[in-house]
């Protein structure tokens, strides 16, 4: 019996670990993954410095072409560093009053009324309590892990442009890379050339066999190139939903409750037989969706309107 309550306590015990290393990881703040993605980038940029750029140089590429990933990692850094260390628009005792008045309430996703039982403030619309911060956060879209800080009103805008800049970042490396090894196909002429099949027929050159030729002549250029293409597909598509959401007035967190089944709770006055019906009242029109992005309104603004 000893082996067998022992292969039940070993993996209860491995599930506990692993449920609070992942607590940590994700639900505390942590430089790990801020570590990580600068990690990444030097890695993709020591090798496109020392290979890429200078085979480039050697082969008499325009130098512009070049020190574009340079130009855009540079913005790219300060986005990021503004968008980590900015305050994103929490929620205190002192401006809460304030901050009730900017958004109105929907009557779905944000009831009027409500309290934060940890940070015992009324809730604005359009706020929610990050676990993660421990405060709430006003016009709250998510925590990100890679920042290291919530995503609100104060840096929503500097967040999108951190990840255009960061699309754009691995698109030029992928471009460069990619043309620097098209021109070594081209100047070496094995596009043309032939080789013996497993069975000892001659056969013409085909893609797979271009890219195993390139991969045993630079290994490390070819996987950069396939990790910041993979890179580029999988941000760019971040990057349409991140538009998306800013030019129809919405955050990551209001996308997400609105199609979430019974994740609004139910409001006194509403007959209990119909249904909620979400509709986005927050939406102004693609302009001035986009301007309320980087220039959120304040109470003197709504008072104006």
């Amino acid at each position: 019996r000893f082996p067998q309550v022992l292969s039940l306590v070993i993996p209860t015990q491995l599930q506990r670990v692993t449920q609070r290393a992942l607590h940590r990881l994700f639900h505390t703040r942590s430089c790990l993954f801020v570590a990580l993605h600068v990690a990444l980038q030097a890695a993709v940029f020591g090798e496109y410095t020392w290979e890429v750029f200078v085979y480039c140089w050697e082969l008499q590429f325009h130098l512009l072409p070049l020190l574009l990933p340079y130009l855009l990692l540079a913005g790219n850094l300060g986005c990021f560093l503004l968008c980590s260390r900015a305050n994103p628009g929490a929620v205190t005792k002192s401006n809460a009053a304030s901050l009730v008045k900017v958004y109105a309430y929907d009557g779905v996703l944000f009831q009027r009324g409500l309290v934060c039982p940890t940070c015992t403030v009324e809730k604005p619309a359009r706020s929610k309590h990050c676990s993660v911060c421990r405060t709430c956060v006003h016009r709250f879209d998510h925590h990100c892990v890679w920042v290291n800080n919530c995503i609100g009103a104060c840096n929503a805008g500097v967040f999108l442009l951190y990840l255009l800049s960061l699309t754009a970042t691995a698109a030029a490396v992928a471009a460069v890379t990619a043309a620097f090894l098209l021109q070594v196909l081209l100047l070496s002429d094995v596009t043309h050339g032939t080789y013996l099949d497993a069975q000892g027929q001659e056969r013409p050159v085909e893609i797979a066999f271009l890219v195993q030729h390139l991969f045993l002549t630079f290994p490390r250029i070819v996987f950069m190139l396939g990790f910041v293409i993979l890179l580029t597909l999988v941000l760019g598509g971040y990057c349409c939903f991140s538009l998306y959401l800013a030019l129809t007035n919405q955050t990551t967190n209001e996308w997400c409750k609105s199609r979430r089944s019974g994740g609004s709770p139910h409001v006194p006055s509403w007959p209990q037989d119909r249904p909620l019906a979400y509709k986005n009242i927050y939406s102004k029109g693609i302009w001035r969706n986009l301007k309320e992005i980087f220039n959120p309104p304040t109470v003197l603004d709504r008072k104006k309107k």
